[in-house]
């Protein structure tokens, strides 16, 4: 998320009330989640393990729990809890508000696109020409959405990213202020959730098919003319390639990436990033015809065992 004007180091220090080091003047023009952040942005870590990812990430600012040394050019904030100092600048800059509106005044809408009296639609909303959105979509605020798109009915676009920290009694949500990016020709089936990006965007590229029941997480980008069956889940910030084929009940872990045109078979479980122009199959995935060889291999192994027990001495 950018700011509306630029701040210097020393302003939001003084907005947290927490002592900076660095130049007070570096200046400061966003904030942004790990995976997402750009040069002059505010990014937050709080654990050990992660000081140098944030550190020499393309941040400008890193909101931290301990001084250390960091980088020429960059500054640091040294917070009591960064997370919940990170919340407070989401909320400073871009605080919630709850829908008033069924379809909020400001919505820009193109010609010739049908949207069904039910669809609920937030602030800070553009659907383009030529588009058909069914009953019962919800389009949150800050989403984007091009020409010749098909929404149906019971989808929810923009809703909160699933970003929580571990409290001792509860769990703290990370706020949302991101949005999300629907290009043209895009087909969404019914019941789907997209959520918003925490900090910049989810992105469903050109032409892109989506099935029924299909949930795409906080900052997921997916390329153009990827297809995508039902009941898969995709968590947050994964990046998808063009012409991917995903089929149903494919899950996905979180930060990885699918390389152009790979396909991944029903039911696999995706936890690292993999190649395109390769087929998939399995928990965990793997390409398709070692998969497949695996499973032919296993099936001959109580057989094996039992040569083995018939040519033991004795």
């Amino acid at each position: 998320m950018k700011f509306e004007r630029k701040n210097s180091l020393k302003e939001i220090s003084e907005l947290l009330s927490s002592p900076f080091k660095g130049d007070a003047n570096l200046t400061v023009s966003g904030i942004n989640e790990i995976h997402r952040v750009e040069i002059g942005d505010i990014v937050f870590v709080d654990h050990p393990k992660y000081y140098d990812k944030a550190l020499n990430s393309l941040a400008t600012v890193v909101l931290i729990n301990k001084e250390v040394d960091f980088p020429e050019g960059k500054g640091i904030i040294i917070c009591d809890d960064p997370f919940k100092s990170f919340n407070f600048l989401l909320n400073y800059f871009k605080p919630f508000e709850f829908p008033e509106f069924h379809q909020h005044p400001d919505a820009k809408i193109g010609s010739n696109t049908k949207i069904h009296s039910s669809v609920t639609i937030g602030k800070n909303v553009s659907i383009g020409s030529n588009t058909l959105i069914f009953p019962n979509v919800s389009i949150g605020d800050d989403v984007q959405i091009g020409n010749n798109v098909i929404i149906q009915s019971g989808t929810v676009i923009g809703s909160f990213a699933f970003y929580y920290k571990n409290r001792l009694d509860h769990f703290e949500r990370l706020k949302s202020v991101g949005k999300v990016i629907i290009e043209d020709f895009v087909e969404i089936g019914a019941n789907c959730t997209i959520d918003k990006g925490v900090t910049a965007e989810t992105k469903i590229g050109k032409c892109t098919v989506i099935d029924n029941l299909v949930q795409i997480g906080h900052d997921t980008i997916i390329g153009n003319k990827c297809l995508i069956a039902a009941g898969t889940g995709v968590a947050g910030c994964v990046t998808i390639g063009n012409e991917v084929t995903i089929w149903g009940q494919v899950g996905m872990s979180s930060g990885i990436s699918i390389g152009d045109k790979a396909i991944i078979q029903g039911q696999t479980g995706v936890t690292k990033s993999i190649e395109g122009g390769k087929v998939y199959f399995g928990t965990p995935v793997e390409e398709s015809r070692n998969k497949l060889k695996e499973m032919a291999l296993l099936r001959k192994l109580p057989a094996i065992l039992e040569n083995l027990s018939k040519n033991e001495p004795g």
